[in-house]
């Protein structure tokens, strides 16, 4: 089993989308295609189910998806270190970045932005927001990239961090649509419980949500049938018809154009515009850091 596998296992994941995630992963969709079956092979279990409607984790896969994030970040981890120790490696620009952003915004907006060549190779990692915060903290990132919303708590103390809004986006609640193309699922004022797909409190989607006082009506009728950290998770179990689920419109653009999803309620009360920031701490990066940190700032 490769790192690289389980790499494409994570795009995949997180995008659903063999094009896509081959396109992340700068290979043919064959290609991409092959790595994939090879790492299913080497787990022993389908990770993956490919029909018309689309790609979706098994549960097996699924559970694989939880561990081989943490995995690919401890191999990452361990090869940096033993290069540190030998004194054979340029400490290197870090991204940090929530799970959402890292395949929808982060890759067409650095692309834009990072065409000054005396700026070097730099990292994404791709955690959680409460995972992203720690590791500002640690001082083992320069920069970090979620969604944000004036209501949410941060653990980022404003006076040591600093940050640059490059983006927008909204939280919505949608559903998977019945025969007719109507949601399942409906956001009401009255009637029976609404089932809900939730963000786990490691979330930053979930902290949004937490902050809203328009949603304080609705929620003691909220079942909640299933939580995790991802929104792309979420996603999944939403196009399947298991519940409503708020989802940053920026995921599921390509759901909403094939119908695969629809909104739960046409009410803009329940849209959550946020935006998307850029962090840093105040102090000083040094000088590469720094000149990347003015071509972001400007990137539109």
């Amino acid at each position: 089993m490769e790192l690289n596998w389980i790499e494409d296992c994570l795009a995949l994941a997180d995008t659903l989308n063999f094009r896509r995630a081959a396109e992340i992963r700068h290979l043919t969709q064959p290609a991409f295609s092959r790595r994939i079956r090879s790492l299913e092979a080497g787990v022993g279990t389908p990770l993956f189910e490919r029909s018309r409607q689309g790609v979706h984790l098994t549960p097996a896969g699924m559970a694989f998806r939880e561990r081989a994030g943490a995995l690919s970040r401890s191999i990452h981890a361990a090869r940096n270190e033993a290069l540190d120790i030998a004194g054979l490696r340029r400490p290197p620009l870090v991204f940090i970045s929530t799970h959402a952003l890292s395949f929808t915004f982060f890759p067409s907006w650095i692309h834009k932005a990072h065409h000054d060549p005396r700026l070097g190779a730099f990292q994404l990692v791709s955690d959680t927001l409460r995972a992203s915060e720690r590791l500002m903290l640690e001082d083992g990132a320069q920069f970090m990239l979620c969604h944000h919303h004036p209501r949410m708590r941060l653990l980022l103390d404003s006076t040591r961090f600093t940050s640059v809004v490059v983006g927008r986006d909204v939280l919505q609640p949608f559903s998977a649509p019945d025969a007719t193309g109507r949601p399942i699922w409906k956001l009401r004022a009255t009637g029976k419980a609404i089932p809900v797909l939730s963000y786990s409190d490691d979330s930053g989607l979930g902290r949004i949500l937490a902050s809203d006082a328009q949603l304080a009506s609705l929620r003691s009728r909220f079942a909640v049938k299933f939580t995790s950290d991802l929104a792309a998770t979420l996603r999944q179990m939403c196009k399947a018809g298991d519940g409503i689920a708020w989802l940053p419109r920026t995921l599921v653009e390509e759901d909403l154009h094939t119908g695969a999803l629809v909104e739960a309620s046409s009410k803009t009360v329940h849209a959550i515009p946020v935006d998307i920031c850029l962090f840093r701490n105040r102090a000083q990066l040094g000088a590469e850091a720094e000149r990347l940190w003015v071509a972001l700032s400007a990137a539109d």
